[in-house]
């Protein structure tokens, strides 16, 4: 069968029962950041996970990335790895475009305000120890060569050291990069064009060190960057109008050091390489994220010029949305129509990463004098600005980036979701660690009616952050659903009265400043129905729509489904939009 196959429009569980030649839940082609950390995820989850890579063990992985965003910083957070990997890092509070145009990312409303400078591999290494640790699969040499999928799974053909062999799991996802076999496999096209070739990469050491752990310079016929890796070894990364060749063309250390020259008014004493290379930049991106059982994630859906630094930080944001939606699947707690929103959230994404990421190097690249002149007034416009300049610096940092969330949608409903202080002294992404939504309320909530979690007399003041499922009866009216161990329930600090549900991934599912308890739990009960599973007696509420009820149609149209009470959000979203705003804090 080919790759357009039917879906099912339940979760996964008959399948996963049945089909006893799966050799894995889910496979994940490709072990660059984006592939370990979807990997460490499903395997937190509970599911059986295998890791293909066509590199050997003993091959590292070739890294350029060098910049470690806020949100790609929060979402580590909530993997409980962010603090060790900026401890080895260099956080800088200034960014420089084209070298004249500054953003500020210390004013972000986030515990990371900054952008860290730590090469790729740091963040490989932390996230291939935890996906070691969550019980992932690892198997290095494995080239796959083709697929088929049909109803019930996916069958990959690999070919090794030992031959050909074949293996089946429910899902597969391609991480493979910008060449993956995967995306090729199930005929998708990768349609774009190249942006900017010969630039030349260089690991070297400096007789001189650098003003800043991060320099970046630019004239009319010159690019360059320095970045530090901290241990005396630096990334130097470089573009010469004068000096256009192919990728196959050796690049030595003397060109390095003229580019050093040209783009930053000095090379620093550049000697001892370690490894030079020199590569093109394409725009390109996929047209579909999702075909059948198969799912494209990082560079294998859509790459983009290396201007500001959001490769690495983009894929890494595809597997965060990804993994929390496929574990739901495969483990029947929603409908195979929830991976239709993967499409919808992250594929706008993308889109808007290539544009801006192209349009920065366009300017930077720029030759003539209208040209020259319109980068001048880009330049002054984002210096003078504040506005711009903050909505510049929340979108390149990923933290104003937010989902749709349908209409009638409370304002905070698709948001990223802050770093909440609670009442217990905790922090909102610390709980998110458990990989598990969180219900948000406000202290002596009357639509929590359950009994306490430390098992006091007191039902309206539970245990904050107890991660325990919620337990009411099913027959009085101001009770949630209960959510089978899926949801957490946390507390504000302060009296703040909104009620948030946050999705595993840090988005906002769902909000309401409802303050009738009647109409309170009533919306809470739907949002719990639509985004956690059905009710303990398998119900919903009269008029609404659920995540289950509507899988087919959502299946099999593009067009958003909306859940029909207040704020309720759609399975199938809308296309993504730029938050200017952030929630609240």
């Amino acid at each position: 069968m080919d790759a357009m196959n039917p879906r099912s429009d339940e979760g996964d569980t008959k399948g996963r029962a049945a089909d006893e030649s799966r050799e894995a839940d889910v496979l994940v082609v490709g072990a660059g950041p984006t592939g370990l950390l979807l990997a460490g995820d499903l395997a937190e989850a509970g599911l059986s996970v295998t890791l293909l890579e066509r590199r050997p063990d003993t091959t590292s992985n070739l890294t350029r990335a060098l910049a470690v965003h806020a949100r790609t910083l929060e979402q580590l957070d909530a993997r409980g790895l962010a603090d060790e990997l900026v401890a080895g890092g260099h956080p800088i509070t200034r960014l420089r475009l084209f070298g004249r145009a500054d953003l500020d990312p210390s004013q972000l409303p986030s515990r990371f305000p900054f952008v860290l400078i730590t090469p790729q591999f740091e963040v490989e290494r932390l996230l291939d120890r935890r996906a070691r640790k969550a019980g992932v699969v690892f198997r290095y040499g494995s080239e796959v060569t083709g697929l088929e999928q049909d109803a019930d799974g996916v069958t990959v053909h690999l070919r090794g050291a030992g031959g050909t062999t074949s293996v089946r799991a429910a899902y597969v996802v391609g991480t493979d990069g910008v060449r993956s076999t995967i995306r090729e496999a199930v005929g998708l096209p990768f349609p774009g064009k190249s942006v900017i070739r010969s630039v030349v990469l260089a690991d070297v050491r400096l007789a001189q060190e650098p003003e800043s752990p991060f320099t970046v310079g630019a004239t009319d016929d010159a690019f360059g960057l320095i970045g530090s890796f901290g241990d005396g070894w630096y990334r130097v990364i470089g573009w010469n109008r004068h000096r256009q060749a192919d990728d196959d063309s050796p690049a030595d250390l003397a060109e390095v050091q003229e580019v050093a020259r040209l783009a930053l008014g000095k090379d620093y004493g550049i000697h001892d390489a370690r490894w030079i290379s020199r590569f093109h930049s394409d725009e390109r991106q996929a047209p579909e994220y999702r075909v059948g059982r198969v799912f494209l994630a990082g560079d294998a859906a859509h790459v983009h010029s290396p201007a500001g630094g959001q490769g690495m930080n983009t894929g890494l944001q595809d597997a965060a949305n990804l993994g929390w939606k496929l574990a739901a699947v495969v483990r029947g707690h929603a409908p195979a129509a929830l991976l239709d929103s993967y499409q919808a959230e992250r594929h706008p994404v993308g889109r808007m990463v290539l544009r801006s990421s192209g349009a920065i190097i366009r300017l930077a690249l720029v030759h003539h004098a209208p040209g020259r002149a319109a980068r001048a007034v880009a330049v002054q416009l984002v210096n003078r600005l504040r506005p711009l300049s903050r909505r510049a610096v929340r979108n390149l940092s990923g933290i104003g980036i937010a989902y749709p969330a349908g209409p009638g949608a409370h304002r905070l409903a698709g948001r990223r979701a802050p770093d909440i202080q609670l009442a217990d002294g905790s922090r909102l992404y610390e709980l998110l660690r458990q990989g598990r939504f969180v219900l948000v309320t406000p202290a002596g909530e009357p639509a929590l009616a359950q009994r306490p979690a430390n098992g006091g007399s007191d039902p309206s003041h539970p245990t904050p952050a107890h991660p325990t499922p919620l337990r009411p009866a099913p027959s009085h009216p101001d009770t949630l659903p209960s959510a089978d161990g899926r949801l957490i329930h946390a507390v504000w600090r302060g009296d703040r009265r909104t009620a948030l549900l946050v999705r595993p991934d840090g988005y906002v599912a769902w909000a309401t400043d409802a303050t009738a308890p009647a109409e309170r739990a009533a919306a809470l009960r739907t949002a719990l129905l639509h985004w956690t599973g059905s009710a303990p007696d398998g119900t919903a509420p009269a008029g609404t729509t659920t995540a289950r009820s509507s899988a087919a149609t959502a299946a099999d149209t593009s067009t958003t489904s909306t859940a029909t009470s207040t704020g309720a959000s759609a399975v199938i979203p809308a296309p993504a939009r730029d938050a200017d705003k952030p929630a609240d804090r």
